[in-house]
């Protein structure tokens, strides 16, 4: 995902209603008469243990409440790194395209599954496969209803999270590894950030005095928790309820002997932050450590200032 929410790494994917004959456009399409100019970017929400995650993109699909679809296809696809949009960073999509105005319900990614693959860390450049179940003809689905309003324009990120869409399916499998898209549709004006650091070599340190504690197995995420006070889980994708809104991997501090970390494209409202560096399957239930938890509100188009991990006692 430059992580967070506009679609990837990808220039622009696709061209104007005019020149690619979008279809569907017809005037009982919309609730509300005119046209509005919409733009859509994706971005990843972080993942941990892949290097690259690339998703080749053939088609963006618009559907209006009371009208057919709107099609954006591509010239052949595009191939977009998810993992190079986190920490805020997103990447058109489409960008200023003219659509009729009013409410729109669901919204679709058509995939070239031939053109998709990962990387893995430890096996340098080797490429596996991704099964993109549905991929290339009904698409990714992102249903739920948004609004592009008359001669405005409105620009919506897609927050993709790798983390908990791809799965490493086992036995007979269609490939090495399996796509199943967890999406969020965000209005770019309606959106903020958090933003904080971690002193990840005092935990470390902490951890290895204390035979009490478990070691830590990696630099470690923050973990991020819609709600006030919310309980701190770890990730399973099997489990309907419970889950973090995303995870994301702290970085290196230039300036400092810190880590720092970002998770953007949180919709107004209040959240729970916490820290682990135990590692987490994200296919079963881990027991993790958690420390720094702290209860932050989001505003939008700011940013959130979190409090220095571990917390001062």
């Amino acid at each position: 995902m430059k992580r967070s929410v506009q679609l990837l790494a990808i220039s622009t994917l696709a061209a104007g209603m005019a020149a690619c004959g979008g279809s569907g456009s017809d005037s009982d399409s919309s609730a509300s008469s005119g046209t509005g100019t919409v733009s859509f970017g994706i971005t990843d929400a972080p993942a941990m243990d892949l290097s690259n995650v690339t998703i080749a993109f053939t088609e963006i699909r618009l559907k209006p409440e009371n009208g057919q679809w709107v099609e954006f296809p591509l010239e052949g696809f595009e191939q977009v790194n998810l993992l190079d949009l986190q920490g805020g960073l997103s990447e058109p999509l489409i960008t200023d395209e003219e659509v009729p105005a009013g409410t729109y319900t669901e919204l679709r990614l058509i995939v070239d599954t031939d053109n998709s693959f990962v990387k893995r860390e430890s096996t340098g450049d080797s490429e596996y496969s991704l099964a993109v179940p549905s991929g290339e003809q009904s698409g990714l689905k992102l249903k739920g209803d948004f609004l592009v309003a008359a001669d405005t324009t409105t620009n919506f990120t897609i927050d993709f999270d790798v983390r908990k869409s791809i799965v490493n399916p086992q036995g007979n499998a269609l490939a090495n590894y399996m796509l199943k898209p967890s999406l969020r549709l965000v209005n770019n004006l309606e959106v903020g950030s958090i933003s904080g650091q971690v002193d990840v070599a005092l935990i470390r340190s902490t951890r290895l005095e204390d035979e009490a504690l478990t070691d830590c197995e990696y630099d470690g995420a923050v973990y991020v928790f819609s709600g006030e006070n919310a309980e701190t889980s770890d990730l399973n994708v099997n489990n309907e309820e419970g889950n973090p809104l995303m995870i994301v991997p702290v970085e290196p501090d230039d300036e400092s002997s810190l880590y720092s970390y970002t998770a953007a494209f949180l919709p107004e409202g209040n959240y729970t932050i916490s820290y682990s560096c135990q590692e987490d399957n994200n296919e079963q239930d881990d027991n993790l450590d958690f420390e720094g938890t702290q209860s932050l509100e989001v505003v939008a188009n700011q940013t959130t200032e979190a409090e220095l991990i571990p917390l001062v006692e």
